[in-house]
């Protein structure tokens, strides 16, 4: 049952994860109904992700180059004091607009006493075994989809690559789809670049090599916490398993959105958000309704 969970699993977090539609809205919705719940499910979430970081790297590989290229550069002309405007390439510009848009996530660890910090204080909702909180949440990246759909068909003037504000509204939008399951991270920032009037297809390449590092350093920091606690029974098998199907699914998950973005078809995934919404408050409101926990 491990290895079905695991396929399941794995194929729901690399579409998820790219598609604009929430992979951890989706992987709570599973795990609900899948009856996954605790240590096991952790852990196995985990580990999936980088089956996720695997497939956005293969994609996107002359990017990160072409970006540690980059910062190399920027430390070098940083140590010579040769940093200036003349010296701001389309790459280094894009790693700026990157740092810009990773500050909202500090705010995740703000604290608010009792020992906690924001983030500590959402997961004390996103953690129970009550689904309502995600379906409201598909509901407001639907809302974002199409919204940001219609902005797109509609507008006139279109910026080619982000600017300072435009990263700002952008990194707010990663802030609350990292706090909130069923907020689509790739769907929030492309939608906060289109509404800022941002080229969509630029939005598209940009949000997934910004999610990467912070994706990256909190799989690290689970894994090794995952690592340290043990594999909570799962074993190597469906964790490996996992992993691969969460890579090749993510692949062909990043070439669709591509190609959906550039044939104008992003409204769908709204359309779908709205479906998922409905049907999950329609599930957790019969729960309730009978006392199914």
């Amino acid at each position: 049952m491990d290895y079905i969970r695991a396929i399941i699993l794995g194929i729901v977090q690399g579409a998820t994860e790219f598609l604009p539609v929430s992979s951890s809205g989706h992987l709570s919705v599973f795990q609900h109904f899948l009856g996954m719940s605790g240590e096991n499910s952790l852990m196995l979430t985990v580990f999936l992700h980088i089956g996720t970081l695997v497939a956005v790297l293969a994609v996107y590989y002359k990017t990160f180059l072409r970006l540690l290229k980059e910062i190399g550069l920027t430390v070098r002309d940083a140590a010579t004091l040769k940093l200036s405007r003349s010296t701001i390439t389309e790459d280094r510009h894009t790693l700026y607009m990157m740092f810009i848009s990773c500050v909202p996530l500090l705010f995740l660890l703000i604290p608010i006493g009792g020992g906690q910090n924001v983030k500590d204080f959402v997961e004390r909702f996103t953690n129970d075994t009550d689904i309502f909180l995600e379906g409201i949440c598909f509901f407001v990246t639907a809302l974002l989809l199409l919204g940001s759909s219609e902005a797109a068909r509609n507008r006139l003037h279109i910026k080619p690559r982000a600017e300072g504000k435009d990263a700002w509204w952008i990194g707010v939008a990663q802030f609350f789809a990292a706090a909130l399951p069923g907020i689509s991270r790739s769907g929030s920032t492309i939608s906060a670049g289109i509404l800022r009037g941002v080229d969509k297809n630029y939005m598209v390449e940009y949000s997934f090599v910004l999610g990467t590092p912070a994706i990256l350093m909190a799989s690290l920091v689970e894994i090794k916490d995952a690592l340290e606690s043990g594999l909570g029974g799962l074993g190597l098998g469906p964790i490996i398993v996992g992993i691969v199907v969460a890579a090749v699914v993510g692949i062909l998950a990043i070439k669709l959105l591509e190609w959906l973005v550039k044939k104008d078809k992003f409204q769908f995934f709204g359309y779908y958000c709205l479906i998922i919404s409905a049907a999950v408050i329609l599930a957790a409101t019969y729960e309730k309704i009978v006392g199914i926990n």
